[in-house]
């Protein structure tokens, strides 16, 4: 596996630094930026004061800035940083909000530091992680929305059988050459197809159309 680089936003510092210990202890992570808050991670950025991070895992209450904004900007400005969303708040709402906004991974700050680094090597291979406790608050999602509306089965965008079996073993979590390898395209096809899919569905990124196939009852969640 690449080096992988990782930007933290917390504004506890202990904490902080604490997880920035963990990241320098596994071999393939490089900590390249640790930041109170999400202005002075964002000047980082803007004043190229830091190396562009791979992964950047963020806190949602920190003072001038939260996760929520945070994710926001990223997203908008910095497309390639995948969004690791680390808090206390585990709320099913807020989770499918940041899922939904952007965020490749949501992690209660209780979490095992194996599921952490799991996590970190996931999104950067497959670009999302879910873990049962998102995937549960996704499952409340689809069940609301399939007791609020009549035709769930209504998929907004038309999709081919190949998109089909790809979007499928994107939310089983393969990666492009796994999925290559599976169905007998080359990785660069596979990509293609990923950024189609990405596309038509109207998404921000690899979570964001796993979150839409959910919704759409392309893909049946673990019971």
């Amino acid at each position: 596996m690449n080096e992988i680089k990782i930007a933290i936003v917390d504004d506890q510092n202990l904490f902080r630094q604490s997880l920035g210990l963990l990241i320098d202890s596994v071999e393939q992570f490089k900590l390249v930026s640790e930041s109170e808050d999400g202005n002075s991670f964002l000047e980082k950025l803007n004043t190229k004061e830091t190396e562009l991070p791979d992964i950047a895992i963020i806190d949602m209450d920190m003072p001038g800035m939260n996760g929520i904004e945070l994710n926001t900007i990223l997203h908008q400005q910095y497309t390639h940083i995948k969004v690791i969303v680390l808090s206390v708040h585990v709320q099913p709402l807020l989770i499918t909000q940041m899922i939904n906004a952007g965020a490749a991974a949501y992690l209660a700050k209780n979490c095992d530091k194996s599921e952490l680094i799991s996590a970190i090597e996931t999104v950067y291979k497959t670009g999302f992680y879910f873990n049962p406790g998102v995937l549960e608050a996704l499952r409340e999602s689809a069940n609301y929305r399939a007791k609020t509306q009549k035709d769930i089965s209504n998929i907004p965008v038309k999709l081919t059988a190949r998109e089909k079996q790809v979007l499928e073993l994107i939310c089983k979590e393969y990666s492009n050459a796994e999925i290559g390898e599976h169905l007998f395209l080359s990785t660069r096809t596979v990509e293609g197809h990923r950024i189609n899919l990405i596309n038509k569905a109207g998404c921000r990124n690899t979570a964001g159309l796993v979150l839409f196939a959910i919704k759409y009852s392309l893909f049946q969640l673990p019971v």
